[in-house]
């Protein structure tokens, strides 16, 4: 697969997960906790993909490199409030199996595709 190629699937598989994740948070029980955590989650989620295309505008390979960083960052952010989701038992554990693995993926595409780019300092 072409390096354009994979980076417009990556940016599509990053849509669908923050689209994801905005479903998930709509079912949310209406509490000062629901409404508290849909919002940071909300904001963590749909930042990844943001960032991610911004990066592919990027002035230089090192602003490029902060770009993912920041999206890096975002995902794992996503993971802290995955799991307060989970303890917290907001929402069935079997609708968040596939969310944590989905953004796991995602965390490991992200730290390989930083470490590569630092090589081409």
């Amino acid at each position: 697969m072409r390096n354009k190629e994979w980076r417009n699937n990556f940016a599509d598989r990053l849509l669908k997960f923050g689209f994801s994740i905005i479903r998930l948070a709509n079912n949310f029980p209406k509490t000062p906790a629901g409404f508290a955590i849909a919002s940071q989650i909300i904001r963590s989620a749909t930042s990844i993909g943001a960032n991610f295309v911004e990066a592919q505008d990027a002035s230089s390979i090192k602003d490029f490199i902060q770009k993912l960083s920041i999206a890096l960052r975002e995902a794992k952010e996503t993971n802290y409030w995955l799991q307060i989701v989970q303890m917290s038992g907001l929402i069935s554990k079997t609708l968040l199996i596939e969310l944590i693995k989905e953004n796991n993926e995602i965390i490991s595409v992200l730290v390989a595709s930083v470490k590569s780019s630092k090589l081409r300092l």
